[in-house]
């Protein structure tokens, strides 16, 4: 495998998961066998308030920390960070790295202003819109999904992490790493089962939307071209 590096910033609306999508992806790499690192940034904790995430991620050694100036890689969770500027960082594709990357959850293109158009081709960037959370409405039957749909989405335009370790991530995320059902009565044991049950179910809903994105960039062509931006 070639050498490759992500500086990756996110940003979305409280609610969205934008923060769990970001471990997710950072842990993926290094379950991968890569490196990672991220930092969540939010001001105020509610829903439809801004919210950053900033992950690197690469195959090879990580020595920084913090927060990203200079992405090549842009998640827009919400199309409100675009069109109500709901962003910390704007305008939204500031510092974006030229032959960038732009994924923004959207049924449909977004008008942007001349001035964001024209930004945007001298960077050269790559703008991919995904309908994320329909994906997420399609296949796990909620809103709550659609990180899932952003995180595979953008593995598989980036080509790392791959599916396996994505899965093994939610996993850990879901069921923690391992699980074994307690020692005492049998009512008690029913109880943590069930709950293990219901996890087990949130698990295969979230590979579902995840597998559903991935394919989704793959058939229309979004990772036939990758190159990581240089950094």
């Amino acid at each position: 495998m070639s050498n490759k590096r992500y500086n990756i910033r996110m940003a979305g609306i409280g609610g969205q998961g934008v923060v769990t999508a970001s471990h997710i992806l950072s842990n993926g790499m290094v379950i991968m066998g890569g490196e990672s690192t991220l930092v969540p940034f939010f001001g105020s904790e509610k829903r439809l308030a801004p919210v950053e995430s900033y992950v690197r991620i690469a195959n090879g050694k990580i020595y920084e920390i913090g927060e990203i100036i200079y992405p090549n890689v842009i998640m827009i969770f919400h199309p409100q960070v675009i069109t109500h500027g709901k962003s910390y960082t704007m305008p939204f594709y500031s510092g974006l790295k030229p032959d960038g990357v732009v994924l923004i959850n959207s049924d449909h293109p977004i008008n942007l202003v001349p001035d964001e158009v024209r930004e945007l081709k001298e960077r050269n960037a790559r703008i991919y819109y995904i309908p994320a959370t329909t994906i997420a409405r399609d296949k796990a039957e909620t809103d709550l999904a659609t990180n899932m749909a952003m995180v595979g989405a953008i593995s598989a335009i980036m080509g790392i992490p791959d599916l396996p370790s994505l899965e093994a991530s939610v996993k850990e995320r879901f069921l923690g790493k391992g699980f074994v059902v307690s020692g005492g009565t049998a009512a008690l044991d029913n109880v943590i089962e069930r709950k293990f049950a219901k996890k087990e179910q949130l698990l295969r809903k979230n590979m579902e939307v995840i597998s559903a994105a991935y394919s989704y960039a793959i058939e229309h062509g979004w990772a036939e071209n990758r190159q990581a931006a240089a950094v």
